[in-house]
């Protein structure tokens, strides 16, 4: 990898995603939650939910991630409230084929996932970049199948 594809990779706008991540911590009763870590890298997200008429009404994530992985995060904790898991499970696969296959952005709320296009690139980061989502929906299938 040059320094002019990590500049790229770790952008400005990348960096400021990951020191600014939503809803970090966890909940003290949630409904739902899954832990994903990604083989790679050791990187993992933790997600927590609590839903309400199917919809996600609150959300904590523990995030130890790279910087990717860490934005990937941001993006994904801002678009989270009120949320059902069908729409978390579209975002994910969503990303999933915009990083693996070339695919489109996915849509709003979702869409700041732009930030990451570089990334197609780098299919040793793909894995950590998709541990939000993945946790996120794992979460909230967690919570509608109940205790």
């Amino acid at each position: 990898m040059s320094e002019t594809d990590l500049i790229r990779l770790y952008s400005q706008r990348i960096l400021a995603l990951a020191a600014d991540i939503p809803h970090l911590g966890r909940l003290a009763a949630p409904q739902g939650t899954a832990r994903r870590r990604s083989p790679l890298c050791g990187s993992t997200v933790t997600a927590d939910v609590v839903l309400r008429d199917g919809k996600i009404v609150d959300f904590r994530q523990d995030v130890k991630a790279c910087a990717l992985g860490q934005a990937s995060a941001a993006v994904a904790g801002a678009a989270m409230i009120g949320r059902t898991r069908t729409e978390v499970e579209a975002a994910r696969d969503a990303l999933e084929a915009m990083l693996k296959q070339g695919g489109p952005v996915p849509p709003a709320p979702f869409a700041g996932y732009e930030v990451l296009l570089p990334a197609r690139d780098y299919r040793n980061r793909h894995a950590s970049i998709l541990l939000a989502l993945e946790a996120a929906a794992e979460a909230a299938a967690a919570a509608e199948s109940g205790p």
